[in-house]
């Protein structure tokens, strides 16, 4: 007798994506699996949330949470390992988790999301929870009554992060490539304007760790054209530069990449360019607004995809 699991869908996260696919496959009555380590992805880490439409203020663990609780009432289980590799083997794909597990699958939904993006720096990884961050919302409590933090990057999370960092910290460094900042919201624009202890360094880019083993980060060097480099002393330094689409199973896959995005490449319908293989959420370019409302519902359009692909195979034997 086999020791393989056998299943319908295979979902590939513990997102809004993954956990929206999950709630809709189940739902159609097929067997689903879901898989991930990391439970609820962005969101999950992502603070207060006030922007789900019927939650119009929840933090972000506690949304994920009823997610999983709506998926679990179901009875779909989850496996708390990551995919290690997919492949295709007849009309059902070989997966085998870190763990260990194997599990056969007619169809499978990726929605493990993004990585976030690192400085490459000497000492980053080793001082990562002893001075470095990348999440402002989980780790700026930690700063309370400290001098000095900085945040590096331009985006949505970058501004928010500064925000949040300055009710704690006395003062907050906001440090970007550019010359100024386009890409956030003109509310957290206009938050952050009016934010006093928030000092934008434009045109600065983080060269060097300061510090030790011993005490963690002291400080960092930054450069800044014609002005040199120089360095700054601070308590902590958060990440929040953004983040890549995690490729490893789509390019053992051979899945289209979009190559202006980086992106797996989907089409309406979720499709990958490899029959019974879906993506949804960060992970795809099926849409620039990067939400917890625009995985949700990419998952719920995999989970149908899928299912209808499950149905066809089925019927094929």
């Amino acid at each position: 007798m086999s020791d393989i699991k056998q299943v319908d869908v295979l979902i590939a996260g513990q997102g809004a994506a993954a956990f929206s696919a999950g709630l809709y496959s189940s739902r159609y009555q097929v067997e689903t699996l879901i898989v991930g380590e990391q439970f609820g992805g962005e969101t999950a880490i992502g603070g207060t949330i006030e922007n789900y439409p019927g939650q119009p203020d929840i933090d972000g663990f506690d949304l994920m949470m009823k997610f999983k609780e709506q998926v679990d009432n179901l009875n779909t289980p989850t496996v708390y390992s990551n995919l290690k590799s997919v492949e295709k083997r007849g009309d059902v794909f070989r997966a085998v988790l870190d763990n260990g597990t194997e599990i056969d699958a007619i169809s499978v939904i990726l929605a493990v999301g993004r990585e976030r993006r690192k400085l490459s720096l000497h000492n980053e990884e080793q001082w990562t929870g002893n001075g470095v961050s990348y999440c402002s919302t989980c780790d700026a409590p930690l700063y309370r009554n400290k001098h000095a933090a900085a945040v590096v990057g331009g985006g949505n999370a970058a501004v928010e992060g500064a925000v949040l960092l300055a009710k704690y910290a006395e003062v907050i460094y906001l440090i970007y490539r550019r010359d100024k900042l386009t890409r956030p919201e003109p509310i957290l624009l206009k938050v952050l304007d009016q934010t006093e202890n928030v000092k934008i360094l434009y045109s600065t880019e983080v060269t060097e760790l300061v510090g030790s083993d011993e005490t963690g980060l002291t400080g960092i060097r930054i450069s800044k054209p014609w002005e040199g480099q120089y360095e700054l002393t601070i308590d902590g330094l958060f990440v929040e530069a953004g983040a890549d689409p995690r490729l490893e199973i789509p390019n053992q896959l051979g899945l289209e990449i979009n190559p202006k995005t980086g992106e797996v490449h989907v089409d309406n319908e979720l499709n990958t360019s490899v029959e019974g293989i879906y993506a949804a959420g960060d992970l795809t370019d099926g849409t620039e607004l990067k939400q917890t409302i625009t995985a949700a519902a990419q998952g719920a359009i995999a989970a149908l995809s899928a299912y209808q692909h499950v149905m066809e195979v089925k019927a094929s034997r």
